[in-house]
């Protein structure tokens, strides 16, 4: 049976990363994933689906130099965001974070992101096994291995191989990941509990258009809140090179229009509606909506066939739960989306897929996984607790609240023209003292990590 020291289960930014700082640092390092097809990638690949937006200080938190990021993976640079509600709307130019990135941010490919991670990791001297998925894992916490537990993964095509670490970055889909994990759960308990992708996923949608050049914006990103249900569900429009723009959406698996409180309240339902919209009726609706008295949605913003997973269109899971701590006393760290770090909040989470996959690639290849629950929390714990801080007060959201939050921002930013986002003091009034007061006990109820679902300590071995 083959042997080697680290393995690495998915390919995505988590993954790659991980793979090759575990080579970078002197592991026998394999990675596994099973590669899907793309409109605008030569063969198999990563499933690099994902709005691919990134905020200025997300940079920071990948550990990137941004100027050693190649030049043709940046699509857009940005100089801020607008959200907008049903009846009122707020534009930011900056996050309110120290960042080295001297712009609000950019939009970027995600294929050749990836893509650039895996020359990363293939040039530290990582095995980058693409077309091979793992079907199986199980691990021998008796091993006589004097560096602890080993593991042996059965691959897709019947091979078996042995790792004396194994990291899991098999994205929010967690095919593998749920599996293993459940050697270690005390009875009665399931990782799936706080991990099952039907409740613990978001879905997006996105379709590439090409928009008028009058209509496009290359400097800017736009959402939209309050226009569709479903907790931290919205539509948004990404500019892409040249006139080409993402537009997409979120929303919850599995939700029905019984769910729904007040339909008509929501700017793309219609009362002929039977049930809630497809992701590509949402997007008709929303261009119409925005555009259709001048534009005929269909002939001037046409699909771009020759780009995403299929035909101009891709469809992917986003994971919109809280964390899971990594069983590390069994030599197995999980990093990225199938840890539940990346947010359907704030539209995925490609900076901390990288970040936790470089801490547990350096961590395994130097014998020191023991440390890796604490260090991740250490790297991204900030972020993790603003995101489910703001979920938390947004869960329940209707239309109007929607509106009336951007009031709030709106009179936050007051007339000095320095937008920012929910992280400092304000003195704007009752209802900006109210919002912050609020946004302070949710960060308060998840403070000194307890925002992890399913705690180390929890692990039996």
């Amino acid at each position: 049976m083959e042997r080697v020291e680290v393995a690495v289960v998915g390919g995505g930014p988590a993954g790659a990363t991980a793979a090759e700082r575990a080579a970078a640092h002197g592991a026998e390092t394999v990675l596994f994933e099973q590669g899907v097809p793309r409109e605008d990638r030569e063969g198999l690949g990563p499933d690099s689906t994902d709005a691919a937006g990134m905020l200025d200080y997300w940079i920071d938190i990948m550990d990137f130099d941004y100027a050693e990021i190649p030049d043709d993976v940046v699509l857009q640079e940005l100089e801020g965001t607008e959200f907008v509600g049903p009846n009122s709307a707020v534009e930011l130019t900056t996050t309110g974070m120290d960042a080295s990135y001297p712009k609000f941010g950019y939009t970027f490919h995600r294929a050749r992101m990836d893509d650039w991670l895996y020359e990363r990791a293939t040039d530290a001297g990582a095995d980058l096994r693409v077309g091979t998925g793992v079907s199986d894992l199980e691990t021998d916490l008796r091993s006589s291995s004097p560096k602890g537990p080993t593991h042996t993964l059965t691959l897709s095509n019947g091979d078996q191989i042995e790792a004396q670490y194994v990291i899991l970055a098999d994205g929010p889909q967690r095919r593998i990941t749920l599996e293993a994990l459940d050697q270690f759960t005390p009875p009665g308990r399931s990782i799936a509990d706080a991990l099952s992708p039907p409740t613990a996923n978001h879905i997006a949608y996105q379709e590439y258009r090409e928009f008028p050049e009058e209509l496009f914006d290359p400097d800017w990103l736009k959402f939209w809140w309050g226009y569709m249900p479903g907790e931290t569900a919205y539509p948004w429009v990404f500019p892409n090179d040249g006139t080409v723009a993402r537009v997409g959406l979120t929303m919850p698996i599995g939700m029905e229009l019984d769910d729904v409180d007040n339909p008509a309240s929501y700017a793309l339902l219609d009362s002929s509606d039977e049930r809630l919209p497809s992701g590509s009726e949402y997007i008709t609706r929303l261009l119409e909506h925005e555009f259709g008295d001048e534009y005929d949605i269909e002939s001037d913003m046409p699909i771009v066939e020759d780009r995403g997973k299929s035909t101009g269109t891709e469809t992917y899971p986003i994971s919109s739960t809280r964390p899971i701590d990594s069983p590390v006393g069994a030599n197995i760290a999980v990093a990225g989306g199938a840890m539940g770090t990346t947010s359907a909040f704030h539209e995925g989470g490609y900076h901390v897929a990288v970040r936790t996959g470089k801490i547990a690639g350096r961590l395994a290849a130097t014998d020191s996984l023991e440390h890796y629950n604490d260090l991740w929390k250490r790297a991204i714990g900030d972020e993790i607790l603003r995101n489910v801080a703001f979920a938390d007060i947004v869960a329940d959201y209707e239309p109007g609240d929607w509106d009336r939050a951007f009031d709030i921002v709106t009179d936050m930013q007051g007339g000095s023209g320095e937008n920012v986002l929910l992280n400092r003091t304000y003195g704007a009034g009752i209802a900006a003292s109210k919002l912050l007061v609020s946004y302070k006990k949710r960060k308060f109820t998840y403070r000194n990590g307890t925002y992890v679902q399913f705690d180390a300590g929890d692990y039996h071995y």
